[in-house]
């Protein structure tokens, strides 16, 4: 498994290593040995999450606010999307700034996102599946939206329409707001 670093270095692309015959393939998608390992972290995942979404789909950008905040091992297992993780961690270095990746069932990539991002994804294909395996339990009470077009952000979000939103995303706040 090779680890990458983003521009935000706490947010961290896994790119596996994938075995393949003309029988398919196999791969480790997760091992908490070699994510300790590679990361220098030790979480404990409570909670897996799949969804799939149709092509122009937004969701996002959510997050969990503390006690209930929530890190995130995302990927997709088909289609592709665009993944998004903005750091709203006030004391940080990167506070308000963006991160954004490819994840495909073909490119096999997670990404770790930690607590105190919100985070996102654009299906780009005709339809996406997407897992997450979380950190905390979701927790409504606790649960916020950041508008995804926020002008402050700045997304480089990589379409020419307006996304199909939820009627929860459509009322996100600001991030000014938010945070």
């Amino acid at each position: 498994m090779q680890t990458t670093r983003l521009s935000i270095p706490d947010v961290i692309l896994f790119t596996p290593k994938v075995f393949g015959d003309d029988r398919g393939f196999f791969f480790e998608s997760f091992n908490e040995r070699i994510f300790q390992e590679l990361t220098g972290l030790k979480v404990n995942f409570v909670q897996d999450n799949h969804s799939k979404s149709q092509k122009g789909v937004l969701r996002g950008l959510h997050y969990q606010l503390p006690p209930k905040a929530q890190g995130k091992l995302v990927r997709v297992v088909q289609g592709e999307v665009f993944d998004v993780a903005v750091d709203i961690r006030k004391s940080s270095p990167t506070f308000g700034k963006w991160v954004g990746e490819i994840l495909s069932a073909e490119n096999k990539r997670q990404m770790w996102i930690p607590e105190g991002f919100a985070h996102g994804f654009l299906t780009l294909s005709d339809t996406a599946e997407f897992l997450y395996k979380t950190t905390d339990y979701y927790a409504p009470e606790y649960e916020r939206c950041i508008i995804w077009s926020d002008a402050d952000l700045k997304i480089e979000w990589p379409f020419d329409d307006v996304p199909q939103l939820s009627n929860k995303d459509l009322l996100g706040a600001t991030f000014r707001d938010a945070c």
